[in-house]
């Protein structure tokens, strides 16, 4: 039976987990799905979370799982969303354009990359993820999270350099 306690944890860390979810799927209906998937196996298996460490690590896990199960049987679909965009503030209308442009740009490019890159700089730069725990999520050593992470941010900002580089200029 699952833990009273298991059920308010993962209520309270669904929004982060839909962050995640979110930025690794590339759409917020198949997030949600992802999501749900992940949150029904973590109530089927909660003997095998072990109390004392951390829940929300464990769920990062299933998600990734889950997203790559999915990812093997070809039912992912990405979408860019701009939904972070509404939160930008800015003095001027020019500002706002920008920074809506670089947002959708940096969207587009990091499905991009591998799944492992992406994975690793979801969790560090935008869930802000210690490497010694995304190591641990991973099971892989803090060198290779690391590795990673400078091949991702390299990666993409090649992309975003080579994206830009093929718009069309303005008169």
């Amino acid at each position: 039976m699952v833990d009273e306690a298991m059920r308010r944890a993962l209520v309270h860390l669904y929004p982060r987990l839909r962050s995640f979810a979110l930025r690794l799927a590339g759409s917020p209906a198949d997030a949600d799905d992802l999501v749900q998937h992940a949150c029904e196996r973590a109530l089927a298996f909660d003997h095998r979370w072990k109390p004392g460490t951390r829940l929300d690590s464990w769920l990062y896990r299933i998600i990734q799982n889950c997203w790559c199960d999915e990812k093997k049987s070809a039912r992912t679909r990405f979408q860019t969303s701009l939904d972070d965009a509404a939160n930008l503030f800015a003095d001027d209308g020019e500002r706002v354009v920008d920074s809506r442009l670089i947002l959708e740009a940096t969207c587009r490019e990091l499905h991009h990359l591998s799944t492992e890159q992406r994975i690793v700089l979801i969790l560090v730069c935008i869930i802000g993820l210690p490497y010694r725990e995304v190591a641990a999520i991973l099971d892989v050593p803090i060198g290779t999270v690391m590795s990673r992470l400078a091949r991702a941010r390299l990666a993409l900002a090649r992309r975003i350099d080579t994206a830009a580089s093929k718009a069309p200029a303005d008169n």
